[in-house]
């Protein structure tokens, strides 16, 4: 299997996960604080993650350097997960993961300027189609709302936390210098935790957590383990073998997973007309993978020097 290959097959892993975390997450984000559920679950990820890196043969000292690392990425993505969960309190679950599908366009204009990498024409339409149907999505159908920008307090508030994922997804290839992906990813969690306790830990003093209910605890020990510490590695593992683009380019895929998620938790299906969004955004996956494909063929198969 090849690099690129491993990328992908990362990636598909990621959204199928990450779709869980907005349907289970709209369930019970008004029953515990954004920062006091981020907090705990950066923990439990930490653990995790921090026991697979030791049994892998420890953190080396080399990892230790220039710790400022870990705390700008850990920020980054500490600001997206406590906005998401702000957001899931007012968006709709399917509405939020189209907002989410928007992080594409905006990491490759900040990878961009941040590794210079570049879009081709096929990969820039695939995100124009991708970023269509989020809005389609987000404005659920109605051209009025779009044309008036009536978008929901809910879905602007996980926007701008999805622009801070935008940053976090090129910036790790810039600030890793050499670290494994679990190694890196356990920085990340560690500096990400200690942030949000030191900004929230009124919250978690606040937060009655003997009295929460079941699904509560499940929400945070599936966000921890599946949405955290394993996508924070498939993430990391697929950033260094494809451009960032073509890494976000998976969240296309996520509304599609939240209405499985949606089925299978026996909860409302969006209307069928915003099935036209959800549809534009698996296409805009399929232009990028395409477009990969191409490329692949051209490195294996270069034009003969004349």
């Amino acid at each position: 299997m090849s690099p690129q290959t491993q990328g992908h097959a990362a990636m598909l892993v990621f959204s199928a996960l990450v779709a869980g975390s907005f349907s289970l997450g709209a369930m019970v984000a008004n029953e515990i604080s954004p920062l006091a559920l981020n907090t705990l679950r950066f923990v439990i990820a930490g653990a995790a993650v921090g026991a697979v890196a030791v049994a892998r043969g420890g953190i080396p000292r080399s990892a230790l350097r220039a710790p400022w690392r870990y705390l700008v990425l850990g920020g980054f993505f500490s600001i997206y997960f406590v906005l998401m969960f702000e957001g899931l309190k007012t968006a709709r679950p399917v509405s939020a993961a189209a907002v989410f599908t928007l992080v594409p366009a905006m990491s490759a204009v900040i990878a961009w300027f941040l590794l210079r990498q570049r879009t081709t024409a096929r990969m820039a339409l695939a995100l124009l189609i991708g970023g269509a149907g989020a809005l389609w999505v987000i404005f659920r159908a109605d051209l009025g709302a779009l044309l008036a920008f009536e978008i929901g307090r809910g879905e602007l508030i996980f926007f701008f936390g999805c622009l801070s994922h935008a940053v976090y997804t090129p910036m790790i290839r810039k600030l890793n210098r050499g670290e494994s992906a679990v190694v890196f990813s356990f920085g990340t969690l560690v500096a990400g935790a200690g942030l949000m306790a030191l900004i929230g830990w009124r919250d978690i003093a606040a937060t009655d957590w003997t009295a929460l209910r079941p699904l509560v605890w499940v929400t945070i020990f599936y966000v921890a383990l599946g949405a955290s510490a394993i996508t924070f590695v498939l993430v990391q593992f697929a950033t260094m073998r494809l451009p960032s683009a073509k890494v976000m380019a998976y969240t296309y895929l996520v509304p599609s997973w939240v209405i499985g998620w949606e089925v299978a938790l026996g909860n409302a299906l969006p209307p069928p007309v915003m099935a036209v969004g959800v549809v534009m955004t698996v296409l805009a996956l399929l232009l990028l993978l395409r477009d990969d494909e191409s490329s692949q063929n051209r490195e294996r198969n270069p034009r003969p020097a004349r």
